[in-house]
């Protein structure tokens, strides 16, 4: 979309962003993949806690110096680059997110919820995965600007934010009773929102800047003008 013309090659602050952009995105999955797998029981909570929270720290850190560049960048170009200040403003804030919700996974586990033994098992390891993987090839979709990719990944995020919220209205209805009820709820509502913010990363992508950052709505209370 318009994003695309805006922060063209040779825009060499922009630029800078985007590889802390990126950077931001890897240490998120590094938070998550440590947090799940001390859910998952392949970890003690409280041996990943301190790198987890380390991590966290750096990802605050580079939120806080893309905003500062973001803000000389403006100061420099004026009204003419503000679309892409505007657009690199919020979807940071979505990917600190990310992070946020790593640590809340991490919290169950050192509360003592566990996934290790639950009859689904094999099933919330293949989610950690398909997680995992979604946050990386998002951050791949929104460095090379792949809306074509961004829609099928958009597709992927809605099938999984439908998937969560089913799984958690099993639990409520008491049609799932299968161990560690409170934590698998938890689990799923804070795996939701991971990939709703980062489905606000891919809305920078395909959709215009107007529309940017509705995508963690569930996609019947999305605007759709």
């Amino acid at each position: 979309m318009i994003f695309r013309f805006l922060r063209g090659a040779g825009n060499e602050p922009l630029e800078r962003v985007q590889e802390k952009v990126r950077a931001m995105l890897e240490l998120d999955r590094r938070e998550f993949d440590l947090s799940m797998a001390a859910l998952l029981g392949d970890a003690a909570a409280a041996d990943v806690n301190a790198e987890v929270r380390s991590v966290d720290q750096k990802v605050n850190r580079l939120e806080r110096e893309i905003r500062r560049e973001l803000v000389v960048h403006s100061s420099v170009f004026g009204g003419i680059d503000s679309p892409s200040v505007l657009v690199y403003m919020s979807v940071v804030k979505d990917i600190e997110r990310v992070g946020d919700y790593a640590k809340n996974l991490l919290d169950l586990a050192r509360d003592g919820a566990t996934l290790r033994g639950v009859p689904d098992e094999a099933e919330w390891r293949r989610t950690a995965e398909e997680v995992s993987t979604f946050i990386i090839s998002a951050g791949e979709v929104f460095n090379r600007d792949d809306i074509r990719r961004g829609r099928e990944l958009r597709g992927r995020g809605d099938e999984m934010l439908r998937r969560f919220d089913e799984c958690v209205s099993a639990l409520v209805r008491g049609e799932d009773q299968a161990p560690q009820g409170v934590g698998r709820a938890l689990a799923y509502r804070y795996l939701k929102r991971v990939v709703a913010h980062l489905m606000n990363l891919l809305s920078a992508v395909i959709m215009p800047v107007d529309q940017l950052d509705y995508f963690d709505e569930d996609p019947e209370d999305r605007l759709t003008e």
